[in-house]
């Protein structure tokens, strides 16, 4: 049987905007709204919990209103043809929603609790609801599953493995900006072909990639039959 070629995808905030969920750093996002200081970092959950956990309950309501775009449906598609493994930074479930099946989380799962206790286990949200006063069953406050900022990103090993390996790399609708993640993208071998998707020009990308200036469906639908010429 012949082996698939490794395909990494790894995706960002513009992956999900043309779904309808709002990004962190566009004109109308949700960081015009809310400081990052207010409601993702340890200090913000320290000092107001109730705001923290309000703004994560807006989002998560927000999720539940929408669906996976084309270009998350592009994506599962290229599992029939590759071993596709999905590095996204975000924090929602629309490439499980769409059939992609390997997706690493690396800033966690907005449909997700966590342990404020010492176990750090994780919990399904049945609703889109977390309030101050749900425990987790060893009696501790649940908090939302996503990585703060000024916290570790425990996934960055795995996601480093996976880029080491792959044979091609995709990386489409972020901006390079946060890190460590946006170091990802210079982890891939000399060898492997990068693509890059995304309708601005972006500095901080590496020098070889292929830069398609485009949104990420209109991105994805150019690559999907360049892919499968080559398999």
């Amino acid at each position: 049987m012949l082996k698939l070629m490794n395909l990494t995808v790894l995706t960002g905030a513009g992956m999900s905007a043309e779904s309808g969920l709002s990004t962190f750093r566009d004109n109308d996002g949700l960081w015009n709204k809310h400081s990052v200081y207010e409601v993702a970092t340890p200090e913000a959950w320290k000092k107001n919990q109730d705001l923290v956990l309000q703004f994560y309950n807006e989002r998560r309501k927000q999720l539940q209103q929408v669906e996976p775009n084309e270009g998350h449906f592009e994506i599962a598609k290229w599992q029939d043809h590759f071993n596709v493994e999905i590095i996204t930074q975000n924090v929602d479930n629309l490439h499980e929603r769409a059939g992609s099946k390997n997706i690493l989380h690396l800033h966690g799962e907005l449909v997700k609790s966590r342990s404020t206790g010492p176990s750090r286990n994780t919990y399904l949200i049945s609703d889109y609801n977390l309030d101050t006063g749900d425990l987790c069953p060893d009696g501790y406050q649940l908090r939302p599953h996503v990585v703060w900022f000024g916290e570790d990103v425990p996934a960055m090993e795995d996601a480093l493995n996976i880029i080491s390996e792959t044979d091609i790399l995709v990386i489409v609708g972020t901006s390079l900006n946060v890190y460590p993640a946006a170091g990802l993208a210079f982890e891939a071998s000399s060898n492997c072909p990068i693509y890059v998707i995304d309708p601005k020009h972006l500095d901080n990308a590496p020098s070889n990639a292929i830069h398609l200036k485009e949104k990420a469906i209109s991105g994805l639908k150019k690559l999907t039959p360049k892919f499968l010429h080559t398999t």
